[in-house]
């Protein structure tokens, strides 16, 4: 059971198992909790198949979500994202790389994955650049020529 007062709920098609399990492998101490599945009550409103995935409860790093699969009624939209705080080049590289992977690269350190799900990756050292008034503006022109964000070109900025 979720005991987050909140938690996130992606609505997928049908490929929220297929989703869980990509974010799984991407993200360390991460699991899945919970795959409940549709029965045959129902099926004049929700139209799925008696024993299709119905949700899913993961947890990413320890953060609970959960997903369901609701058709293809909603979409995912850039209004809404993940941040993903990196300490180091190597974690940026790493999850640009694996978040990007059959999704497409966008602008400032955003991301669509492969679902169409919206990511941000960022330098955790990037508050604190910007917080400097005297490096702020060449910190912002830097990270706006970028998609993915390079520490060393932020810090010399």
């Amino acid at each position: 059971m979720i005991k987050s007062v909140i938690t996130p709920c992606l609505w997928f098609d049908h490929q929220a198992e297929q989703a869980a399990n990509f974010y799984i492998s991407v993200f360390k101490n991460s699991t899945i909790d919970h795959i409940s599945h549709y029965g045959k009550e129902g099926f004049e409103i929700h139209g799925q198949q008696e024993g299709t995935v119905m949700g899913i409860r993961f947890r990413l790093d320890g953060q609970p979500f959960s997903a369901i699969n609701g058709g293809p009624i909603f979409r995912f939209n850039e209004a809404i994202s993940f941040q993903v705080y990196c300490d180091t080049q190597e974690e940026i590289d790493y999850y640009w790389n694996k978040l990007t992977a059959q999704g497409e690269e966008v602008q400032c350190g955003w991301l669509k994955d492969q679902f169409g799900v919206s990511w941000q990756v960022v330098p955790t050292i990037l508050e604190e650049l910007l917080n400097d008034s005297s490096r702020a503006d060449r910190v912002t022109k830097a990270f706006l020529q970028m998609k993915k964000f390079d520490i060393e070109k932020l810090k010399s900025a």
